[in-house]
């Protein structure tokens, strides 16, 4: 009974986390996962905003928007640190795991560092997508973005920013967090504390195919550890031969599933969490590709309707 609980409380987590980190993703709209990211998001901090109100009077709601506007309005690391703490911790807890296993019957010691190399690899396409120029348009550098996309008078026309005070290329946007134009602007990064456009998509999508397969890597690697303890400690032949147990997948799989839930309970709920997150990776590094194979981005298509 403890380890269903355990199993169901890991799926009520991942629920959240993949509800908070990606429900607004064009796939779960009108679905459960975009309406509990609507409640996490905005229903409970309604909720939060009149309570704050109620009680402490419009001093107390003028310094929760000072707080919102910083937070959600301006550029800020907040999101960029969440970043940190998920892959430092996911990290963390495979190393404090699992790294006393390996080596192991299917996992060389070598496995130790391409992990954190792995990491790394992905710390540095982080940065690089955060910090470098996504294509700010200015007044020194207007022309040569206007000659790279000329307007085409059917989607695009000549206009002027009227923030910047600059003619608008086309295809460009003002970011109204980051207050630039940026030239073939898709969408303004929270993760990245930076907006994705014309010379940094190559970062971007590097990132995110990136840590799809550092997913993938962690799930299979986790598996051949777990693989290999079940091997060193000879749990099939344990369960056959001293309880009886009917060699076949069928009757075992109960009993091996149980036994890794109540031994390598943290190992399960990794692999879980990395397979959720991996599905989600590739499913926005396909759709992004698609945009890029189509010379399109994700702000166009609203801009055509």
């Amino acid at each position: 009974m403890a380890e269903w609980l355990l199993v169901c409380h890991g799926l009520a987590t991942l629920l959240v986390l993949v509800s908070f980190l990606c429900g607004q993703w064009p796939i779960f709209q009108g679905t459960f996962i975009h309406r509990i990211h609507f409640f996490i998001t905005f229903g409970a901090y309604d909720y939060f905003r009149r309570f704050i109100h109620f009680v402490c009077g419009s001093r107390g709601s003028n310094a929760l928007l000072s707080v919102e506007y910083y937070c959600c309005d301006r550029p800020n690391p907040i999101i960029q640190l969440l970043y940190l703490i998920i892959i430092g911790g996911t990290y963390y807890f495979i190393a404090t795991s699992s790294f006393n296993y390996i080596p192991g019957y299917y996992l060389s010691g070598v496995h130790r560092y391409t992990s954190f190399l792995a990491v790394g690899v992905g710390i540095l396409f982080f940065l690089l997508t955060s910090f470098s120029d996504p294509g700010v348009v200015n007044s020194a550098n207007v022309s040569q973005y206007l000659s790279a996309y000329p307007y085409d008078n059917v989607i695009f026309s000549e206009k002027e920013c009227s923030t910047c005070k600059i003619p608008k290329p086309a295809r460009s946007k003002h970011c109204s967090i980051c207050d630039r134009c940026v030239a073939r602007f898709d969408h303004h990064c929270a993760w990245m504390n930076n907006c994705i456009g014309e010379r940094n998509t190559r970062y971007f999508m590097a990132f995110i195919l990136w840590h799809f397969l550092i997913c993938i890597y962690g799930l299979i690697a986790l598996a051949l550890v777990l693989a290999g303890r079940m091997k060193e400690l000879q749990v099939i032949h344990i369960l056959t031969a001293y309880y009886g147990i009917e060699n076949s997948f069928r009757k075992l799989a109960p009993f091996v599933v149980q036994w890794l839930l109540n031994a390598y309970n943290t190992q399960i709920l990794i692999m879980v969490f990395l397979a959720v997150i991996s599905l989600l990776l590739a499913g926005f590094f396909t759709y992004h590709a698609k945009l890029c194979l189509t010379n399109t981005t994700t702000n166009e298509p609203k801009e055509i309707k």
